[in-house]
């Protein structure tokens, strides 16, 4: 039985990161949230792809891309949720677990020696948080290392 994955993550470089992962997801049910920028709307002519509002540490639109999130998980109705960070992964991997989703978060490989904003949130609810640099372990205890994924 295939799993619905939502694929949660930035445009630019956490979708470059994201799309390193197709051998996990490409068997399964998928889709992108993610906001527009001329990758993720390239992308969009191939995969299914939601574009909600890029939050930008702006509480009144990270509020707006939580309820976006939110009514888009409601839509698809995903097993999981995989985010490879940032910006919006915070509100749509919050709406995730409100719906009781698995979280999967990837700490971006440009991260090698502190945590970004977008993992140091997550951290504190993911079913999984993997991060790239072992040095990281001092941040993520509950973490696991998964070495160099990208």
């Amino acid at each position: 039985m295939a799993l619905r994955v939502c694929l949660a993550c930035s445009a630019g470089g956490h979708l470059t990161e994201m799309l390193q992962l197709e051998p996990f997801y490409a068997k399964q049910g998928h889709f992108f949230i993610t906001f527009k920028r001329p990758d993720s709307e390239s992308l969009a002519k191939t995969e299914k792809v939601y574009f909600i509002e890029r939050p930008a540490r702006n509480p009144l639109l990270t509020i707006k891309s939580f309820f976006q999130g939110l009514k888009i998980l409601l839509k698809e109705k995903p097993d999981v949720i995989v985010s490879t960070g940032a910006d919006i992964a915070v509100p749509v991997c919050i709406a995730g677990k409100f719906l009781g989703k698995k979280i999967i978060f990837i700490e971006s490989f440009c991260r090698p020696f502190v945590p970004g904003w977008s993992g140091r949130i997550v951290y504190a609810f993911a079913d999984l948080f993997i991060y790239q640099w072992s040095g990281l372990k001092k941040y993520y205890p509950r973490g696991v290392y998964g070495g160099m994924l990208f």
